[in-house]
């Protein structure tokens, strides 16, 4: 099979690289795209009702290794492409954890993309903001410097008004900001735009120039999601996406902590079926015990009954409009499609391309892919990382770089401890216990 998608050079080295690191690529996922394609209708509609002023939650499920982060990078990737911003936020009982809203605002920002700036954007998204009212007033007729500030300002409280009754320092915030940005103020007006993003410790005279006072808190951080949504669609934007990943974590909690963090996530799913957000799209990712266990969801009825989803039947007919879906992981069969996809991928462009297809053909791939399998206890959706990382740092890039390197020949697998994760070194020792004819031979490192 090869690879009949365009992909840039720039694409193709940030893909390969990220592979090499044994990492999900930032961008380009639409050529690895492998077993997605049932989503695409589903996620597309939802995307356009977003578009068009509606708000969506989405719960996305599946175990260790099914392609979860790959799964919600490829959807924000999709998005871009209709003109969403978008941002990846991982929960984390310390760094992020769901119960501050605060600190996940916070995230946000610090994360926040779109279609032209891969990270760090909200700067360039309330200047481009700033300057769509600015070409706006202008617009609407020749006027002297004084007639067009007052215009302006008029322009700036009618598009603002929305949020002055939610978040009413946000948008005084954004005034000052405006008016220091104009007059070469450059320190307050970046503490103000740092105020804006959730950051602590913003000097009192820049809080009190804006007339705003005190840090962000819990309760104020919807409220400025409210006014970076407002920002958004009033720059053009299609909306905003945002991923909570890794939202599992919750279960390692404390019970005070998690009972916190299950109301705050059940406050937003309410807040977006209140119509409060238009234009944003909620994806949200854990495990299947995050979704059925007694340290998840369900002890928090409300919120389970939202989230619940019938998947007692064939999985074929899962629908991926419901609320929840769930990713299988990768069977033999496609992970062997996907290998093939990178080396196509890598072969793009490159003076070996021929020596690359034939050394490392596709019955290759199928034999490593099931060799690492093999060692992770023939738990195949386990193996994607490590076998995309062994493919192309062990193999790919030595028949690039050796001519008579051929990997039948001259490379023996090896899996080393230290390069697998929590669960990749769980299923490889359940592996090796499986293999082990009695306790006798089970190796217990002493």
């Amino acid at each position: 099979m090869m690879v009949d998608v365009p992909i840039s050079p720039r694409r193709r080295r940030e893909i390969i690289d990220a592979l090499r690191r044994g990492t999900v690529p930032q961008q380009g996922l639409d050529v690895m795209a492998v077993g997605l394609g049932k989503f695409e209708s589903a996620i597309d509609d939802e995307l356009d009702a977003v578009r068009q002023g509606g708000a969506q939650f989405k719960a996305v499920r599946g175990d260790y290794g099914s392609g979860k982060t790959f799964f919600s990078r490829w959807l924000t990737e999709r998005a871009k492409k209709k003109n969403f911003a978008t941002s990846e936020v991982q929960i984390s009982e310390t760094e992020t954890p769901l119960y501050k809203l605060e600190k996940v605002y916070r995230r946000i920002v610090e994360s926040l993309a779109t279609p032209g700036v891969s990270s760090g954007a909200f700067r360039d998204v309330v200047d481009g903001w700033l300057y769509v009212l600015g070409q706006d007033v202008q617009n609407a007729g020749p006027a002297d410097a004084a007639e067009l500030e007052v215009r302006t300002d008029g322009l700036l409280e009618k598009r603002l008004a929305a949020v002055s009754k939610e978040a009413p320092a946000f948008a005084m915030a954004l005034r000052a900001y405006r008016q220091m940005s104009a007059s070469g103020q450059t320190a307050e007006a970046d503490a103000l735009l740092a105020w804006l993003s959730g950051q602590p410790h913003v000097s009192a005279s820049a809080r009190r120039s804006a007339g705003v006072r005190g840090e962000l808190d819990h309760f104020g951080a919807l409220g400025f999601l409210q006014g970076l949504l407002t920002v958004l669609r009033d720059s053009d934007y299609a909306g905003l996406v945002i991923v909570l990943d890794e939202v599992e974590t919750l279960q390692r909690m404390r019970s005070d902590v998690r009972e916190k963090a299950l109301n705050a996530l059940r406050q937003l799913m309410d807040e977006v079926d209140s119509g409060r957000f238009p234009g944003l799209y909620l994806l949200l990712t854990g495990t299947p015990a995050f979704y059925d266990g007694q340290q998840g969801v369900q002890r928090l009825a409300p919120l389970a009954q939202r989230l619940q989803t019938d998947f007692g039947t064939d999985a074929r007919f899962d629908n991926p409009r419901a609320p929840q879906i769930r990713l299988h992981g990768f069977a033999p069969e496609s992970l062997v499609e996907l290998g093939s996809r990178v080396r196509d991928i890598y072969a793009v462009g490159a003076e070996t391309a021929d020596r690359i297809h034939s050394v490392v053909d596709d019955a290759y791939i199928a034999d490593l892919a099931g060799a690492i399998a093999g060692e992770l206890g023939g738990r195949t959706g386990v193996a994607p990382r490590v076998f995309l990382k062994k493919l192309v740092a062990d193999v790919l890039d030595r028949v690039d770089q050796f001519s008579d390197f051929d990997p039948r020949e001259h490379y023996e697998l090896t899996l080393s401890v230290t390069e697998l994760t929590d669960v990749e070194r769980e299923a490889q020792t359940r592996g090796d216990l499986r293999a082990a004819s009695s306790v006798d031979d089970v190796d217990l490192g002493f």
